[in-house]
């Protein structure tokens, strides 16, 4: 299959090892800095190979008619939507990465779009193929937790000076959002999916406690109340001193307890049901070692996405999911900016409505 990467920043090497991972054919890639293309091949000993076309324009790559059937866009986030709906334009299915756009405006045109062009579009909110968190939505699917009382998110990182300097769209309203929109996203993923994804209300609350050199919000928190009556906890912050400390997902039900944790939902730290048996041993420790804090889910993401093309299937991580998502954190970001609860579904609401908060 025929596949070409858009943006060759921070998450890039992810996608191209997947890449090579289902032994996709990489046509090209594609970054504004050609250095930057230089240095992700270079990870993977592809960057003598001269068959991987170099574009500086997306649109250029699109042009020339190179047979593409698979895109994966990992720009700054603020050029995620743009990029997507001009290769749904063209035919091409696409992997985005988080958050899928910035405004629900743009995530329904790309919904939208996608559907009349036939075109497969999967949002990378890759930790879901985690294996903690498949084990979990097994045991979920299989109603082992009864009914759903609560569960918690909590993103507990460090992101220093250094990290916004080397970008500086980071940290904008316009291209990135703070640290719901940008690291805990994928923690908010997993509890909407794991709380039944349908919600009622919101009610949040963010500041700006030490990056006063950014627009957006360095914590954020939030109670979430879903229709089916259980009731969910965001916690996310970039605050913590002195590096990461752990992204951890707390279930409970009436006949259950998961907690999973390490640095990004890649262990189990406590799994009790009350029909155990003596297979769930092998869940009570699980650990999944990961080179870094991305995990390993953009591999298992990419051979969905394959499957849903060549068996005109549907992506595991599909667009509305990451719409649900991006809904999720606009929510808690309409909620304190008004200081009161947000009814949900949101219709129309933007990173860009923020602007000047802090």
């Amino acid at each position: 299959m025929k596949y070409a990467l858009i943006g060759c920043g921070r998450i890039s090497t992810n996608h191209i090892k997947a890449a090579v991972a289902n032994n996709l054919e990489i046509v090209a890639v594609c970054d504004v800095i050609p250095e930057r293309m230089e240095e992700v091949l270079a990870k993977h000993g592809l960057e003598n190979d001269k068959s991987i076309l170099r574009y500086t324009d997306y649109k250029k790559l699109i042009a020339e008619n190179l047979g593409l059937q698979l895109i994966s866009i990992a720009t700054e986030s603020g050029k995620h939507a743009e990029i997507a709906l001009y290769c749904i334009e063209h035919g091409i299915n696409v992997i985005i990465e988080k958050p899928m756009a910035m405004s629900l405006s743009d995530a329904d045109k790309i919904i939208a779009l996608a559907e009349k062009n036939k075109v497969k579009v999967s949002a990378c909110h890759q930790n879901r193929f985690n294996i903690a968190v498949q084990q979990t939505r097994q045991a979920l699917e299989k109603g082992r937790f009864g009914k759903m009382s609560h569960g918690s998110v909590h993103v507990r990182w460090n992101r220093n000076r250094d990290y916004y300097d080397q970008a500086k769209w980071r940290g904008t309203w316009a291209q990135d959002g703070g640290a719901l929109m940008n690291q805990c996203i994928h923690g908010i993923d997993l509890l909407r999916w794991m709380m039944g994804d349908e919600i009622e209300e919101v009610y949040g609350v963010t500041k700006q406690q030490f990056h006063n050199y950014l627009e957006c919000e360095d914590i954020g928190m939030a109670v979430v109340k879903f229709k089916n009556g259980a009731i969910g906890t965001i916690e996310g912050t970039t605050n913590v001193y002195p590096k990461n400390l752990e992204e951890t997902l707390y279930l409970f039900g009436e006949s259950g307890t998961v907690k999973l944790g390490g640095k990004s939902t890649n262990a189990i730290d406590v799994w009790d049901f009350a029909d155990e048996t003596a297979a769930d041993n092998d869940n009570k420790g699980l650990f999944e070692q990961t080179v870094n804090v991305y995990g390993n889910g953009h591999t298992s993401l990419f051979a969905d996405m394959v499957a849903a093309i060549e068996h005109d299937g549907k992506p595991y991580i599909d667009a509305v999911a990451g719409r649900n998502a991006l809904e999720l954190v606009l929510a808690v970001y309409k909620s304190a900016a008004e200081g009161a609860p947000v009814k949900l579904p949101l219709k129309k609401c933007s990173t860009l409505d923020f602007t000047g908060r802090f």
